[in-house]
């Protein structure tokens, strides 16, 4: 069957939040989940970790003709991205999973708030990564007080300190790409955050509208969201930009109980699947809703197009 390149992606990106944990407490933060009864998250239970990533692999396997989504579209390669919470808050139990999906062929990739980034882990992660996302919001030290990216001793991000740990990032493998998510909010909607884009030099700059599916704090006008658009839109950094609407059925995602979960459009809160390893990827998956004409709107984009 021939499809139109706009719906043939190079890869399928699958984000697995690993941890509600962070060591920040942004006031708009979406990473809180109903636990579902379950009395400990997935990352907790190594064995349990690797039957996750494996039975993920394996319906999301490139040709899976049972998958729902191929007949709609067509990848090449299949990428895990860790996520959190702050996912590098467990290091260790972290890099096992990436590691483990290395090794069934997976690409990888983490999504951190910087926080936690030393040069010893750098050199740990780096060689496996295909990207490593920061979560980067303000550049100026009042306003992540404000939102609240600050840990329990009031201590924000050092960016001399990041654009270096970046540089060695690059230095130890030098095709790993770097993406820069800035949640756009109340509170830094009137910044200019060009010199600090411009030093970590991104492949990808994706810029987000607050989410309110917890909260409605810090949300911000259409307005005040276009004028920070706007300001940033001749950066040539990979710039892209998400709205409310685009966020929604547009993601594939498992929580930390190994759970498919989907915004809801229009409400607050998650739709979740049954664990997945408890009824199978397949049923699991059958449960949620996941647009592939939004999913390919975004990735095609970004990642480049198949010929079908």
């Amino acid at each position: 069957m021939s499809l139109p390149p706009s719906m043939c992606v190079r890869e399928l990106v699958v984000n697995w939040h690993v941890t509600e944990v962070c060591n920040y407490g942004c006031r708009y933060c979406y990473a809180k989940w109903e636990d579902g009864g379950s009395t400990q998250e997935l990352i907790h239970d190594s064995s349990a970790v690797k039957a996750l990533v494996e039975e993920v692999g394996r319906f999301f396997k490139p040709g899976n003709s049972n998958n729902p989504l191929w007949p709609g579209m067509r990848w090449a390669s299949l990428r895990l991205n860790l996520a959190g919470g702050e996912p590098l808050l467990y290091a260790e139990k972290a890099l096992d999973v990436i590691l483990h999906a290395r090794r069934l062929g997976l690409e990888t990739s983490v999504i951190s708030n910087g926080s936690r980034l030393t040069p010893a882990l750098m050199q740990a992660l780096a060689p496996h990564l295909a990207i490593l996302g920061l979560s980067l919001d303000s550049s100026e030290e009042k306003t992540n007080l404000g939102i609240g990216r600050v840990d329990r001793q009031l201590r924000t991000l050092s960016m001399p300190e990041l654009v270096d740990m970046i540089a060695l990032g690059r230095q130890i493998n030098p095709r790993l790409r770097l993406k820069i998510n800035t949640v756009v909010n109340a509170l830094n909607w009137q910044e200019d955050m060009s010199k600090l884009i411009g030093r970590l030099a991104p492949e990808k700059w994706k810029i987000l509208r607050m989410l309110p599916k917890i909260t409605d704090d810090l949300s911000l006008s259409d307005a005040q969201f276009d004028t920070f658009v706007r300001r940033h839109a001749n950066l040539d950094h990979g710039v892209r930009v998400e709205d409310n609407a685009d966020m929604t059925e547009s993601y594939l995602m498992i929580d930390p109980y190994g759970r498919f979960f989907q915004n809801k459009p229009g409400e607050k809160g998650y739709q979740y699947s049954d664990a997945i390893l408890d009824v199978g990827a397949a049923r699991a998956f059958s449960q949620v809703n996941v647009s592939t004409r939004k999913f390919c709107s975004r990735y095609a984009g970004e990642l480049g197009e198949l010929q079908a």
